[in-house]
């Protein structure tokens, strides 16, 4: 599913809007659903209700926080006229529903408009456990990501099984889906989540239908749409009782982060030929209307696109088909990249990973024709970072438009499985849609820009987890010599599988590399060779002598020009067992061409008045320069510079607390400017601040110090760019 900006919002008069929505709540119950509560049956009354009243107070309470210095003149205007609006709005007794609605709506559209003076770039770093802002563990499969106004949310379904897959990696826990809640996150930039709510959770009544969702056998795969009728949020969900058969449950609040209550059940989208859907997202186009994307339930050879009721999002009319194919597809989600639609889906194997395969509109139509079935490109090599499809979130940003897929994990035996999200940028290469599928990347929510983030692994499919059977040729890796080579049972430190070459065989991959210096790690069983090739011929090779356990092996100082790399894995005259490859930049340099250079803050010859930690997530590097309270508490870097001249230097901060820590750059000497390092909401919400300075030919010192008692924020890395020419 995905995200696209409000731009054109349906807006309809309060007195339209009132008549649109007794008619749909009169009308019968649509054919194949169960009637929404008789209480939610009758004509709105004239004065708003008080949880609708109350969902726009929030929202204006919430809204009255921004700053207008931080925003420009452009986009803040016509957000003020809204804000005002919508406060007299929420302060009238008499305000009907619709009032209360379309103030919403406006107030909610001129805050998704809001463009911040000041971006920077976040680290999304995959392969790992990931935790909201307050340390906790993110629990969110099957969901979505969706901006109403100036912030993002991120809904999915917490499962038992997550919890015991993160105690423990190591083990299967064959599917356990017993459901516990649909938490909310909330974020400006897309990378640091902060945990709002559960939305939804064992006890929330089913309404009419009876009983509660704790009494259901299966919950999941979700989205949330805004309703600008109702002023509600509407959350469909797929859902399988035992009492009431399986459907699609429409859950309503009336703010994105307040609890969700029983609207709908709908056991049967008109068209399709099952109860119930097979998977499901929700995608919202540019004008504003809700989509239902899903598949046939048994089968799941059909894919479908339903339009949501514009009246209420309570209802998803009839479907219509997009695309079919025999051997079924799951994960279904739609984006839309440059004016064409996609619709995305894995192969239907029991939640484990696949390429993506893709129908594309031929008519720029979201019901319209579309292409065959494709696959995208760039999914092959890990099978899309060893994922199925979950959702997408198109970012439209004020350089470039960017989506962001993100693929469940569901596999058991991948590592961070069970419901776990691995997020990569997709952009549009020309021909279309791209898959890169990174390990580590860097993200701008507001320019929309992407770039590859230093501590990227370069291999893919790099613990030989992507197929999820006993194999010949294991995905990513090519077969040379005349050996036996595939994977086998039992990797490395408890994961599932490995890969094995024979006497005389040997496996290799290919990878576009920038020009670096690399470490080559991985952990070996038996005796052979790893070889890494540039692409000037040159290889370095690193012998491995034999070992009846598993031993870690680095090789380092591997200088290789900007090109294709080759990783060559050789049995030698023995057998050897290879797992949890590894090829990293060293220096944590930025890999984006130009003269960028980082300087981590833990690590020498940086100095730091204070300690180095690494207990607030989200950091570079092995930690952090968390400087004493004083103010001479500074820290400070050597940065060598090629020629004399302008640079642009990029300081990474977090600053949790409630004030501003400014500190005076200095530069050989001599301060040249005071940054003001502002408060970034949290510990683990690091933003970057952007210095431009002169800097001699050689070694420079550049020292961060404080002009306030409570010293420095928490430093990352000094990003040092200089000018070209």
């Amino acid at each position: 599913m995905t995200f696209t900006a409000r731009r054109s919002p349906r807006r309809w008069g309060p007195l339209v809007a009132t008549a649109l929505f007794a008619l749909a709540l009169a009308a019968p119950a649509s054919p194949g659903s169960a009637a929404v509560d008789d209480s939610a049956q009758t004509e709105p009354r004239v004065a708003a209700d008080s949880t609708i009243a109350d969902g726009l107070e929030a929202m204006v309470s919430d809204y009255e926080t921004r700053v207008p210095t931080e925003y420009t003149t452009d986009s803040w205007t016509p957000f003020a006229e809204a804000l005002t609006t919508a406060a007299d709005v929420s302060e009238d007794d008499a305000a009907t529903e619709a009032e209360v609605a379309d103030a919403k709506t406006e107030l909610q559209t001129a805050a998704s408009g809001l463009e911040p003076l000041q971006s920077t770039f976040a680290t999304i770093t995959n392969d790992t456990f990931w935790n909201d802002t307050d340390g906790n563990p993110i629990y969110s499969q099957g969901g979505g990501v969706f901006k109403f106004g100036d912030t993002y949310y991120w809904y999915g379904v917490h499962y038992t099984g997550a919890e015991y897959y993160r105690d423990n990696p190591t083990r299967k826990y064959d599917g356990d889906v017993r459901f516990v809640s649909i938490p909310v996150y909330s974020s400006q930039d897309l990378v640091n989540w902060t945990f709002e709510n559960e939305v939804a959770t064992t006890s929330t009544s089913l309404g009419s239908l009876g009983g509660n969702l704790g009494s259901a056998g299966w919950v999941g795969r979700l989205g949330v749409a805004y309703n600008e009728n109702t002023g509600k949020y509407v959350l469909p969900v797929q859902m399988w009782h035992p009492t009431h058969d399986h459907g699609v449950l429409f859950l309503q609040g009336d703010s994105p982060t307040g609890d969700f209550t029983f609207g709908n059940f709908q056991r049967q989208v008109v068209n399709s030929p099952t109860t119930g859907t097979g998977d499901q997202t929700v995608f919202t186009d540019e004008d504003g209307q809700d989509y239902l994307i899903f598949s046939n339930r048994e089968g799941r050879s059909r894919a479908f696109v339903s339009k949501l009721r514009s009246s209420d999002s309570l209802y998803a009319e009839p479907a219509v088909e997009i695309g079919r194919h025999g051997d079924g597809r799951e994960g279904n989600a739609m984006f839309k990249l440059d004016g064409e639609y996609f619709m995305c889906a894995s192969d239907l194997h029991g939640w484990n990973t696949s390429v993506n395969y893709c129908l594309e509109s031929t008519q720029g139509s979201v019901q319209g024709d579309y292409s065959d079935y494709f696959t995208m490109p760039g999914t092959e090599m890990d099978y899309s970072h060893v994922t199925q499809t979950g959702f997408f979130v198109t970012v439209e940003g004020t350089e470039q438009d960017t989506v962001l897929y993100a693929g469940d994990r569901w596999a058991d035996f991948a590592w961070n499985g069970i419901g776990y999200n691995q997020w990569v940028p997709i952009t549009d290469e020309g021909d279309g849609p791209q898959f890169h599928s990174v390990s580590q990347w860097e993200f701008n929510a507001t320019t929309g820009e992407w770039r590859v983030g230093p501590d990227n692994n370069y291999i893919l499919n790099p613990d030989v987890q992507a197929d999820r059977i006993i194999v010949s040729n294991v995905v990513g890796w090519s077969r040379t010599g005349s050996g036996g080579v595939g994977n086998v049972e039992g990797g490395a430190n408890g994961s599932r599988f490995a890969l094995h070459v024979n006497n005389g065989s040997g496996a290799r991959q290919e990878m576009e590399v920038p020009a670096g210096t690399y470490t080559l790690g991985l952990y070996t069983k038996g005796s052979g060779q790893v070889t890494v090739t540039g692409a000037d011929g040159r290889a370095h090779v690193l012998n491995v002598p034999s070992s009846s356990g598993w031993t870690e092996r680095e090789l380092t100082g591997i200088e290789l020009p900007a090109g294709t790399a080759t990783v060559t894995v050789d049995g030698g005259s023995g057998n050897l067992t290879a797992d949890q490859f590894s090829l990293v930049r060293q220096g944590g340099e930025d890999p984006d061409p130009g003269d960028s250079t980082r300087y981590e803050a833990e690590s020498s010859p940086a100095v730091c008045s204070g300690t180095i930690d690494a207990d607030h997530a989200g950091f570079s590097g092995s930690g952090f320069c968390n400087g004493d309270n004083a103010d001479n508490a500074y820290a400070e870097f050597t940065v060598q510079a090629s020629a004399a001249g302008t640079a642009t230097l990029d300081l990474r901060f977090a600053n949790g607390s409630s004030a501003a820590r400014p500190a005076d750059v200095i530069v050989n000497g001599s301060t040249v400017e005071t940054a003001s390092l502002p408060t970034t909401g949290s510990w683990t919400g690091w933003t970057t601040q952007t210095v431009t300075v002169q800097l001699d030919a050689g070694a420079n010192t550049i020292r961060l110090d404080p002009t306030t008692a409570n010293g420095l924020p928490n430093i990352d890395y000094l990003d040092v760019e200089q000018a070209s020419g």
